[in-house]
């Protein structure tokens, strides 16, 4: 697991690539994700095509764009407001998302699509309402039947380098 803990390993002492499903789009993260959600949404579920999407947040300064095209696709979230999703151009693997609240500053990667994905696992689960009842959580990851509070489950160090890239211009 990565500790995005302020007692871990730095959140640039981090790289890990991943891709779409055809190869032809390469990436890397170059910090560690500021927090991992399992969402288990109507809409996630939809459109991942399983019982949840995990998502690495993390800025998109810190995604690299190694090889391939990428193009965008609106779609709704439970909310009400769009996500904008990246997708491979040619296979249309969704590869990250922009969501309305970060805007283009933040990145929510499909951790599916990363090379080790299990280096990557949940710091909680959200929207667990609409969770797929044959589905067992994990006892030692917050669970939580909406959203949550961002300051009440992430780690310091990825509360301030949230409130950095929305102070930026751009």
């Amino acid at each position: 697991m990565t500790d995005l803990s302020a007692t871990g390993p730095s959140a640039h002492d981090f790289s890990a690539d991943g891709g779409c499903g055809c190869g032809a789009v390469r990436f890397r993260l170059t910090a560690a994700p500021l927090f991992v959600n399992c969402c288990h949404c109507s809409r996630c579920q939809r459109g991942s095509g399983a019982a949840f999407a995990v998502n690495a947040v993390i800025e998109t300064s810190q995604v690299t764009l190694l090889s391939g095209d990428l193009e965008a696709s609106l779609l709704p979230t439970e909310s009400g407001s769009s996500q904008e999703v990246m997708r491979c151009s040619s296979c249309k693997t969704a590869v990250w998302s922009h969501y309305q609240r970060g805007g283009n500053k933040l990145a929510f990667v499909r951790v599916g699509t990363m090379d080790d994905p299990g280096a990557l696992p949940p710091n909680i689960h959200i929207h667990t309402a609409s969770k797929q009842s044959w589905l067992t959580l994990p006892s030692d990851v917050p669970v939580m039947l909406a959203f949550y509070e961002l300051a009440d489950h992430w780690p310091a160090e990825s509360m301030a380098r949230l409130a950095k890239v929305m102070a930026a211009s751009g």
